[in-house]
């Protein structure tokens, strides 16, 4: 049960530290709406989705509203796409008619995003899951709220070579088409390792196949609420820190508890699960980067902030835990390069590079996040980026992604431009040495011996 004056306790963090319910996502299956044609399979959707989620935003209001907790987004994941125009997709341009509708959809009922055109690729793609992926680059340049995802490799499974070749490209043509809109089209899009399927953050989101009809996920956030409560123990060694961590995230969870099952009672919704990842924002005080700063690094990306973010992300989900009926999701801290002011400082200072980044990806939440590369950048290039973070999820055993942006007609020193959440990133170096022949070799790399656990 959870107790009122626990959440009167973080009006202060509301306030003045940043924190908030970064999403309400509604999670809804597809799958009951396969069709003998596509324009069956369409109003099918259409009808589903705003039927399922007619109600979500106005809760989501009238929440913040009655509890003065800010909800910054409400949001729907899908059943993966590829599994249900399968049937009557023939070509890429219909996945895309698909993609149109699930935009009208997310308009209808006024969300911020919708996530879910996505395809499970990990041991192999289907003719359906090849066209689904050649349509990305066109249905993120004609759509506005729809984000995409594909599931390349797994520990269990390995990691599917073919598919990474072909989304080094897809990433490329993505970003030529929305070239005149900051390459937008790449935000949108996330390559995964081992991708959850209770997820509730874009781009990744998407409503996994053993999830029920419907369900409410909730992500919350607050690095600006753990970077100052480690403030009152600057100098202290790492037992207080790490109390004080847990103790903080325990709280920041619980506010995502409160949302969670309101909205889901009043939704009439089964509640799924909190994922309680410290998501940060470009406003000044919402940082990951700050908070490693404030543990004792000059900047992220100096000698020992492997150790001090393997230790933030531990302790957030020791804390996080504790507070929740259910946690899943992602769960940790992001690390995504344009949405964190305090890491656009460090790449600018040149503490922090890609493969720092990539040796980050260990121990964080997810993976190499909203990094703006040279426009020039081949896609084998890419393709090896994303390979090597596939390669850390893979024999890791954890959740791993690549959500790049190769930004055309710029190079190492400018920036690009998203705005809002998505924020600015400058445009960081890439190594240019080739991987052609290892990323052409096709087929399957294996799983890894530890993965034979059956």
């Amino acid at each position: 049960m959870i107790n009122l004056n626990e959440v009167f306790e973080t009006n202060k963090m509301i306030h003045e530290m940043n924190l908030d319910v970064r999403t309400i996502t509604i999670g809804i299956s597809l799958l009951d709406c396969v069709g003998a044609t596509l324009e069956e399979v369409k109003e099918n959707i259409y009808n589903k989705i705003t039927t399922v989620a007619k109600d979500l935003v106005k809760t989501g209001k009238d929440i913040e509203n009655e509890f003065g907790i800010p909800i910054v987004n409400k949001r729907i994941s899908i059943t993966p796409i590829s599994l249900v125009g399968g049937n009557v997709c023939k070509t890429p341009d219909d996945f895309v008619e698909l993609a149109k509708v699930l935009d009208a959809a997310a308009k209808k009922v006024g969300v911020n995003f919708l996530g879910g055109y996505s395809a499970l690729v990990s041991k192999g793609m289907t003719k359906a899951d090849e066209l689904l992926i050649r349509s990305i680059p066109k249905a993120l340049a004609e759509t506005d709220f729809v984000c995409s995802s594909v599931n390349v490799g797994s520990t269990k499974t390995g990691i599917n070579m073919d598919a990474v070749k072909l989304i080094g490209e897809i990433i490329k043509e993505t970003a030529e088409l929305t070239k005149d809109n900051q390459c937008l089209g790449c935000a949108k899009f996330v390559v995964f390792c081992n991708a959850p399927d209770d997820n509730p953050f874009m781009a990744g989101a998407f409503h996994g196949v053993t999830e029920a009809d419907a369900i409410i996920n909730v992500g919350v956030s607050g690095p600006g609420v753990v970077k100052r409560a480690i403030e009152n123990v600057r100098g202290e060694n790492f037992e207080v820190l790490c109390e004080t961590i847990k103790k903080t995230a325990f709280k920041v969870t619980r506010v995502g508890q409160l949302v969670a099952k309101e909205a889901s009672k009043r939704l009439g919704i089964p509640f799924g699960i909190i994922d309680l990842s410290l998501a940060p924002t470009p406003a000044a005080g919402d940082s990951v980067g700050e908070i490693l700063e404030e543990i004792g690094l000059e900047y992220a990306g100096a000698p020992g902030t492997t150790a001090a973010l393997a230790m933030l992300n531990d302790q957030v989900k020791k804390g996080g835990v504790m507070a929740s009926s259910y946690v899943g999701g992602l769960s940790g801290a992001f690390i995504p390069v344009s949405e964190d002011q305090r890491m656009i400082d460090a790449v600018n200072a040149g503490a922090l590079t890609i493969e720092k980044l990539e040796a980050m990806t260990c121990v964080c939440s997810v993976g190499l996040d909203m990094i703006a590369i040279p426009g020039k950048t081949k896609a084998t290039t890419i393709a090896g980026l994303i390979a090597d973070e596939m390669a850390l999820g893979m024999i890791n055993q954890k959740t791993t992604a690549v959500r790049v942006i190769p930004a055309i007609g710029k190079d190492v020193g400018d920036q690009v431009e998203f705005g809002g959440l998505l924020g600015y990133a400058p445009i960081m170096p890439v190594n240019e040495f080739s991987c052609d022949a290892f990323v052409n070799r096709g087929g399957r790399i294996p799983a890894p011996i530890h993965s034979f656990k059956n």
